[in-house]
């Protein structure tokens, strides 16, 4: 028979798994009634918190604990490959717990599991306002670094903001004035930073972007956007995506679709998908070194653990031994000034 969990706790006694966290966390804050509906279920069920949660206050754990939002997308991926391979080489050992941010309940979950192990801190990404407002909320008593909208140190803007301005640039320099852009879901802050950057720096320049059209970061979704567009839509000349993988698509279809690529149409991408530069021709894109920002998190974290626990020596890596990552631009063939 299986143990019982904090949710068959929660049940039992009519409260949220959240108040039977906070109990066994020793948070005071709770009424006494439901203090006393909480210890008869946990007295009814004979639930036993494991030695982990006692060993979690003293700091003595070397695991951390990744809370990886969409970690199926290629971004994302890259920033939790970043984050493990930074936790290995100081030492620690990461357990992925994947989020999959359609609502608050996934990100309640997989916080339960982190903190129902031993786990010295917690390193979660968020892609959407949902996972980040929930990871806001949570109480905890071990450190915890959010992984969202990330400020380039230099200029204080969004990098995602930086990206689709990079972007946009490069397609003004050449000279294109009218141009179609294909975003990632509304709801992504990838989606709505970089758009943001891009229309502006657009807009500055005295262009106009034609047409807008909502992807889903696949190549399907981009080749569709394409197919979509009315005839008039398709008299620009360059298309911007959101990611590579999409341009990829838009690529496919305007090639289909006769448009000779980049002598009538100029695509440009973000993120230096690899699949790129093997395009025919090779994919312009902005790149963003996610594996770097995950690297620089996890250091941050594992700094602040050290500072935090006294039983825990400085590890001879620190994170401003880390380089910071900023948006570069990859100029292949796929773009050309206007003829």
């Amino acid at each position: 028979m299986k143990p019982p969990t904090i949710y068959d706790v929660a049940r039992e006694a009519g409260v949220s798994h959240q108040t039977v966290t906070r109990y066994l966390q020793g948070y005071e804050g709770i009424r006494a009634s439901t203090r006393q509906r909480v210890e008869a279920a946990l007295e009814r069920l004979q639930y036993r918190p494991n030695l982990a949660a006692r060993q979690l206050r003293l700091r003595k754990s070397n695991r951390i604990a990744v809370l990886a939002d969409r970690i199926g997308q290629g971004g994302p991926a890259l920033i939790v490959r970043g984050v493990t391979e930074m936790v290995q080489k100081r030492g620690f050992v990461s357990d992925i717990i994947a989020v999959d941010g359609e609502g608050p309940e996934s990100v309640d979950a997989a916080i339960d599991l982190a903190t129902e192990h031993q786990v010295a801190g917690i390193l979660a990404t968020a892609q959407t306002d949902v996972v980040l407002e929930r990871l806001q909320r949570r109480i905890l008593e071990v450190p915890m670094i959010i992984d969202a909208q990330i400020v380039d140190p230099v200029s204080g803007v969004l990098i995602g903001q930086l990206v689709g301005r990079r972007a946009a640039e490069h397609l003004l320099e050449l000279g294109h004035r009218r141009i179609g852009y294909v975003s990632g879901p509304e709801g992504w802050f990838a989606a709505r930073d970089r758009a943001a950057g891009f229309f502006a720096a657009v807009e500055d320049a005295g262009g106009e972007v034609v047409w807008i059209r909502e992807g889903d970061w696949s190549a399907d979704s981009g080749y569709r956007a394409w197919q979509a567009l009315a005839d008039q839509e398709r008299a620009v000349t360059a298309v911007a995506a959101a990611n590579d993988a999409m341009a990829i698509g838009v690529m496919a279809a305007a090639l289909d679709d006769g448009r000779a690529i980049p002598e009538q149409l100029s695509v440009i991408g973000i993120d230096d998908l690899e699949e790129g530069r093997f395009m025919r021709p090779a994919l312009t894109t902005v790149q963003l070194d996610f594996e770097g920002e995950g690297a620089h998190l996890a250091a941050q974290l594992i700094d602040r653990i050290s500072a935090a626990g006294s039983e825990r020596e400085a590890s001879p890596v620190s994170s401003a031994d880390e380089e910071q990552y900023s948006p570069n631009l990859i100029v292949r063939s796929s773009t050309a000034r206007v003829a």
